[in-house]
């Protein structure tokens, strides 16, 4: 469909360094994508033609650039990040330190606290995936032995309020704390989940090795679990509003993409965000870095890690 000369010239209008070229290329070639304007990653619709323009020195190249032990630690740094954000909301506290340690700088977290839970099935919930989040941290550390990526800066407290500020859930100067209320800390779950299932989505097809593959496809499903979760509950207790408007300022990080979708569409349910072929969507590691640096631009560090993640991939898109 497209001409190696025009591929080149979307690969350079779309990236700003040779990295970003060769991420940019791996992610094409992998999803098969070949038009102007849809994603990297997770669409459907989109014909099978680029992967055709990449030669296989490239294929090689890429390989060599982005590795299975790359992507894992990718994950792994959120994994980081949901543990953390649950275990302080159920326990009080965070993840043990003999979970934390590993190649890169090893940071502390900022804020954090357990939530007032009102009712006994949200903290069922809550404490189930708590659970799920520290297995997930365990199992990765173990997959990548010596090369797993230690914990980087997290920062709860002023991120989810630059959040919310971004979605018009509180003003200018308001503080929105996460932890006061059950409320609160559904809303705040809501950002995580949702971001957590488009990237092992986005992320599958570079994993090269199947036992990997087939581990990144569990953890994908137990994200999706919890994320329908937190989507029904709020939609439930009529928070969908808010929900609605985490996603467009959610989507608003992506550029170009908008494939964001919050618990209503038309006014109707929307408990499982899909494409016209009732796909999940993924997203690349730099649109995901996007949404939890919070910003559209390349960026290294921002908003809920303030030095940015450990490892290879660590510059949103």
């Amino acid at each position: 469909m497209f001409g190696k000369n025009f591929v080149k010239e979307m690969i350079d209008r779309s990236a700003e360094n040779p990295a970003d070229r060769r991420r940019f290329l791996k992610g094409a070639s992998a999803a098969g994508l070949g038009a102007v304007g849809l994603g990297l990653l997770g669409t459907a619709t989109a014909p099978a033609a680029l992967a055709q323009d990449v030669t296989p020195e490239a294929e090689s190249d890429l390989d060599a650039a982005i590795s299975d032990s790359a992507i894992l630690n990718f994950a792994l740094n959120l994994e980081y990040l949901e543990a953390e954000f649950y275990s302080y909301a159920v326990y009080g506290w965070g993840l043990p330190s003999s979970l934390t340690y590993g190649k890169g700088r090893r940071g502390g977290v900022e804020g954090g606290h357990k939530v007032p839970f009102a009712s006994k099935s949200i903290r069922q919930f809550a404490t189930e995936i708590a659970r799920d989040e520290y297995d997930h941290v365990r199992f990765l550390r173990t997959a990548l032995g010596s090369a797993a990526v230690s914990r980087p800066e997290i920062n709860i407290n002023t991120s989810f309020t630059a959040a919310a500020t971004a979605a018009g859930l509180i003003r200018p100067g308001e503080t929105f704390n996460v932890y006061a209320s059950e409320d609160n800390f559904l809303l705040g779950a809501f950002i995580f989940e949702d971001v957590g299932v488009t990237a092992y989505k986005g992320a599958a097809p570079l994993i090269s090795n199947k036992t990997y593959l087939g581990a990144a496809a569990g953890i994908l499903a137990v994200e999706a679990y919890h994320a329908a979760n937190i989507r029904t509950v709020l939609y439930d207790r009529g928070f969908a509003w808010d929900a609605d408007a985490i996603s467009a300022a959610r989507d608003s990080l992506n550029g170009w993409i908008h494939n964001d979708q919050g618990p209503t569409v038309a006014n109707q349910a929307n408990i499982v965000p899909t494409d016209a072929n009732g796909l999940a969507f993924g997203r690349t590691p730099g649109q995901v870095l996007n949404i939890v640096y919070l910003t559209p631009n390349v960026a290294t560090s921002g908003g809920f890690y303030p030095n940015g993640v450990n490892g290879q991939l660590n510059t949103s898109a």
